[in-house]
């Protein structure tokens, strides 16, 4: 099964708990989600009890208080395999070998690990009468989240990888936001147990569901240039070291920036970006010259994505720089592959 597959059943599971959840509140509770969430801060459990299907569900359903462990446990279990597989995706796209080599590597349970620690500590800051069944859940999680990786890492047999190309390279960078609006959809109206919102979020997933599909069957047409430009096989090279580099250290990066360090998360992410960087010039003769015209270029479109973006999540402007900062510089990098050197 590959890891997009695999995703989609965590994805279904995410939503299937969101559904007892109601059903729990609402034959236990009398739709009233207060008992939990006047423990946690404003933004969640905004259910949908008065659709009509989900209430003759919950009616007809049978002892409803053995869904209590829908309340954060099973969400504590599903949220690393989320969160580790949209991103085994991404490697996947960019290079199935490199896919495979990490899911081998002790770089996986480090990252299982690290995810969960910084999962636990956001638990304990939130620390409410569910916390300690929530640690040890995630615990759990963390052991069984590799393994299972590791298994369909090794039943994997594509080759592929995204071409140096411009139009390759763009195909990726497209394929990485529609994942990306997609997980964000995932994020605000099932792992916040916001349900209710989920019509108004439809337009955007809809959205988003078709461009991935049409991206992904553009990037299977898409063949390797005979003579990569050197630019743009430094851009993916980069890639390949800077996703191998962040995988440890991503999620506590990003709630670094959250959670009173945003300074120390932001120099992380910049190292980490420049050792990649470092590391792909070993094997690209890329000019100083254009290699810094291509990342400045890059930058300014960044910094001016972040500043257009009105979000309401942190996710929202970060993965609109991110996009930004990629696309120009892949399109410098290709009209700068194009120019004969001087």
């Amino acid at each position: 099964m590959p890891p997009l597959a695999a995703l989609a059943v965590v994805t279904a599971l995410i939503y299937l708990n969101q559904v007892l959840f109601t059903v729990y509140v609402l034959r236990v509770h009398g739709g009233d989600p207060s008992f939990v969430a006047r423990y946690l801060p404003p933004g969640w459990f905004d259910l949908a009890p008065a659709h009509p299907a989900l209430r003759r569900f919950a009616d007809g359903f049978p002892a409803p208080g053995l869904l209590a462990p829908s309340v954060l446990r099973v969400q504590a279990f599903l949220e690393l395999p989320f969160v580790l597989l949209a991103f085994a995706v991404v490697v996947r796209w960019l290079d199935a070998g490199l896919y495979r080599a990490i899911a081998r590597s002790v770089l996986l349970p480090l990252a299982a690990v690290s995810y969960t620690v910084v999962f636990c500590l956001v638990e304990w800051d939130l620390r409410n009468p569910y916390t300690n069944d929530d640690i040890a859940v995630r615990a759990v999680s963390a052991v069984v989240t590799p393994c299972l990786l590791r298994w369909l890492a090794a039943r994997d047999r594509e080759t592929s990888r995204t071409p140096a190309s411009m139009p390759g390279l763009l195909v990726l960078i497209g394929s990485l936001g529609a994942l990306g609006a997609l997980v964000l959809v995932v994020y605000d109206t099932a792992l916040l147990y916001n349900p209710g919102r989920l019509g108004e979020r439809l337009p955007v997933a809809a959205v988003a569901v078709l461009a991935l599909v049409g991206l992904r069957r553009a990037a299977s047409r898409l063949r390797e240039p005979a003579a990569p430009g050197p630019v743009l096989a430094l851009v993916r090279q980069a890639l390949r070291h800077w996703f191998a580099l962040f995988l440890v250290p991503a999620l506590a990066i990003r709630y670094g920036v959250t959670f009173g360090t945003p300074a120390v998360a932001g120099a992380a992410a910049l190292v980490l970006a420049v050792a990649a960087v470092a590391l792909a010039r070993r094997d690209a003769a890329v000019g100083a010259g254009r290699l810094g015209l291509a990342v400045l270029d890059a930058a300014g479109a960044a910094c001016a994505a972040a500043w257009a973006t009105p979000a309401a999540y942190y996710e929202v402007g970060l993965l609109s720089a991110a996009a930004a900062f990629l696309v120009t510089g892949v399109v410098v990098g290709g009209l700068l592959d194009a120019r004969p050197a001087r």
